[in-house]
């Protein structure tokens, strides 16, 4: 499927396929349905997410590189990559533009492949693919959570425990378009563990040990400690949210060593209001 769409992104047409828009002989399919010959396939695609492959020369920290793989810390207020409303400025745009500056053309050489995403507001690390392959087996090491991410959140109040386990379904509201705490949801589990705390705030590194959609910033509500800048689940207001990708561990895909990457916390944001 993804030769036929050579300018959208991979992750654009797994979320696709994920959320229910892609059809094999009038019944929806998701990922991980076997191809027949002779199938019939139907998908309901986005053409202006064609811009995630137009290269733009945008700023970048890059915290590893190497011939397969680009690890960027996406600053908070970046979107991911073009939606219907944000075509440009995306940290996928930039990163076409890092990986192709060299070959001189608008045609991107190299295509990278999003393995994962953080919401626009959340800052952090990002791994981003070379190339089909590695692409893959990060993709196959996520889902078999052979991957250990690793968060730094600021949360409102004193949280007593020094760790803890948070296991909670998370679902779709569809009426509400919203995220949150469902009986039948999804089963979700992140794991804390608090760093320092004062009176009205807490610093905590996560672990979500689950990957559901908003995950981290749910669980954190769900104990009555939302995350500082999460207005939408009851944290107070602030300039950015403070939730920032800190660390992330994999086995490298070609050399097998096992890289760790660490991303500090921005100041102001240890600060809070």
């Amino acid at each position: 499927m993804f030769e036929r769409f050579p300018t959208l992104s991979r992750m654009y047409l797994r979320e696709v396929v994920r959320d229910q828009r892609c059809e094999v002989n009038g019944r929806l399919e998701n990922v991980g349905y076997k191809l027949r010959p002779d199938d019939f396939i139907e998908i309901e695609v986005d053409v202006s997410r064609e811009n995630a492959m137009r290269p733009e020369p945008i700023p970048l920290t890059v915290v590893f590189e190497d011939e397969s793989l680009l690890v960027v810390d996406k600053p908070a207020g970046m979107l991911v990559h073009p939606t219907h409303r944000d075509k440009n400025g995306t940290l996928l745009n930039g990163v076409v533009h890092h990986l192709n500056s060299a070959a001189g053309s608008d045609d991107p050489v190299i295509r990278p492949g999003l393995v994962h995403r953080l919401d626009k507001k959340t800052s952090g690390l990002i791994v981003i693919a070379k190339d089909v392959r590695t692409h893959s087996i990060i993709a196959r090491a996520f889902q078999k959570r052979q991957i250990r991410k690793r968060y730094t959140a600021l949360v409102t109040g004193p949280i007593d425990a020094n760790e803890g386990v948070i296991d909670a379904p998370i679902g779709r509201f569809a009426d509400k378009k919203f995220w949150g705490i469902k009986e039948d949801g999804k089963e979700s589990m992140s794991r804390y563990r608090v760093v320092e705390r004062s009176a009205e705030n807490t610093l905590i590194e996560l672990e979500p040990v689950t990957g559901r959609t908003n995950q981290l910033r749910i669980h954190c509500a769900f104990i009555g400690h939302p995350i500082i800048g999460d207005v939408e689940r009851g944290g107070p207001t602030f300039d950015r949210l403070c939730l920032h990708a800190s660390g992330i561990e994999f086995r490298h895909p070609k050399t097998g060593e096992w890289v760790k990457l660490h991303s500090p916390v921005n100041d102001n944001f240890g600060n809070g209001p």
